[in-house]
């Protein structure tokens, strides 16, 4: 059968002649985008409803409907990548997002905030797509440095937009994180059409768009019943409807692929044991990291009143989260030397396991800023290990033309965990309140950090479940 290149704007040139940091800060700015604007509205939630005097909850959808649609369209950009032309899909993913980002600077009500972000949600293909021109374009021994730089942007980007968040909320208007947004990300989208070279020519196959209104479907349902779980209550029809539903949905779907010419995603290797493993390893380890975006500011910012908390501002609770970035930005560029010396299944485990112990260290010491500034220190260094070894798994066990698509699945893993682990811990802290007030009390924190301890211990169990030596499809 015939090939057909993909059609994708940008200037050829040889590898030789090529310089690769234009095409890699390109990809950067795109997962930074995404992971900035993830957080960010975390952190502004109180600020959101008091400037569009909505209720708690009704301003929580701003982040649930930015995670659903991040979850959606991340394997939808992947698969639209490996067809279409990965560096024509980023750009559009980019110019969608920055559209996004403008219906939320101008927002003229919450309901106009939601719709916006969930424009903003379609950046969760950055992931994805980042990592299959990665693969498309770098050579073998600079893949893994550049996965583990993208990898980074997802938990150090995410770190990054507390900061941002607090500075802005503290000093100037809600909308200033929106355009902020925008800057970022149009030159972005530009940048995309025009840096990004051609895909390489593949066979080309048809979309299979019925398997991806059911996988969007389902994976909808679960993520909006792990999201508002709290605020229903776990056992309420609400969320029993989006959980069962979803996941009997995303069972018809696997179905459905098993039985379908050009499948959305092909079952078969997305059942090998290296890709399952890494993909469970990637949900659990999500729910345990992203854990820590709730915690530690929200410890930080405690009143000293309460006998343990350190009564920062919501600026400096965030700059406690600041060596973490650090880490993950010090850390990822030897994750490739390191992977192809020792195996990116043992970095992954290194790096799960340094976060278990972050985890435990911060459970037991967290009554100054320096023991927590120490704690999030380790924390940083397991997350940088644990993003780029669990990317660069997906990546080398899954054939050339199914990269885009199992790079989105993963990715839509760490989405569902990062929803699931701030909701659980969310839990822990709501039901140890102090009486007569909604503050926790101290122990109440410390289950939760010895509880993302133990769901880090899951990861590692998982983790070592991933075969020692994993056949490459990608070796070149």
């Amino acid at each position: 059968m015939a090939l057909a290149p993909a059609v994708t704007g940008g200037v050829v040139t040889s590898d030789k002649a090529r310089s690769f940091g234009p095409l890699l800060s390109v990809l950067l700015v795109a997962a930074l985008c995404f992971s900035v604007a993830q957080t960010t509205v975390i952190a502004a939630l109180p600020e959101i409803s008091r400037s569009f005097g909505a209720t708690a909850a009704t301003a929580s959808w701003t982040v649930t409907a930015y995670l659903i649609s991040a979850s959606v369209c991340a394997p939808l950009a992947g698969k639209l990548g490996d067809v279409l032309g990965k560096g024509r899909v980023l750009g559009w993913v980019m110019l969608i997002f920055s559209l996004g980002s403008v219906v939320c600077a101008v927002a003229p009500s919450v309901e106009v905030l939601i719709a916006g972000r969930v424009l903003q949600g379609v950046a969760g293909g950055a992931f994805p797509l980042a990592f299959g021109i990665i693969h498309d374009e770098f050579p073998p021994e600079r893949r893994g440095f550049g996965v583990a730089l993208v990898s980074g942007m997802f938990g150090g980007g995410a770190a990054a937009g507390l900061l941002l968040a607090g500075i802005i909320i503290d000093n100037g208007d809600l909308s200033w994180i929106f355009w902020g947004l925008l800057v970022m990300a149009l030159p972005g989208a530009l940048a995309s059409w025009t840096i990004v070279p051609p895909s390489p020519a593949r066979e080309r196959k048809a979309i299979d768009w019925a398997g991806a209104a059911l996988l969007s479907l389902g994976l909808a349902g679960v993520l909006l019943g792990f999201s508002k779980g709290n605020l229903w209550g776990w056992t309420s029809p609400a969320t029993l409807v989006c959980l069962i539903g979803g996941a009997v949905v995303l069972v018809v779907f696997v179905a459905v692929q098993l039985r379908v010419t050009d499948a959305l995603i092909n079952m078969r290797v997305m059942r090998s044991r290296t890709v399952l493993a890494t993909n469970l390893a990637s949900l659990v380890s999500g729910i345990a990291m992203f854990s820590a975006y709730v915690l530690v500011p929200r410890l930080a910012q405690t009143s000293t009143d309460t006998g343990y908390g350190l009564g920062l501002s919501l600026t400096d609770s965030c700059l406690v989260t600041l060596p973490m970035v650090g880490m993950i930005f010090v850390a990822t560029p030897v994750v490739g030397a390191l992977g192809r010396r020792i195996g990116f299944r043992s970095v992954f485990l290194i790096g799960i396991t340094t976060v278990l112990v972050a985890f435990v260290l911060l459970a037991l010491d967290h009554g100054s800023a320096v023991q927590l500034l120490g704690g999030v220190t380790v924390l940083g260094i397991g997350i940088a290990l644990s993003l780029a070894g669990m990317s660069m798994l997906v990546i080398t066990a899954v054939p050339k033309e199914e990269v885009g698509i199992a790079s989105g699945i993963n990715t839509v893993m760490r989405l569902v965990g990062a929803a699931f682990g701030t909701t659980v811990v969310t839990a822990v802290l709501d039901a140890g309140a102090i009486t007569g007030s909604s503050l926790p009390t101290e122990q109440a924190y410390v289950n939760a950090f010895f509880l993302s301890a133990a769901i880090a211990a899951v990861a590692v169990v998982i983790a070592l479940c991933i075969p020692r030596d994993i056949p490459s499809h990608n070796a070149d």
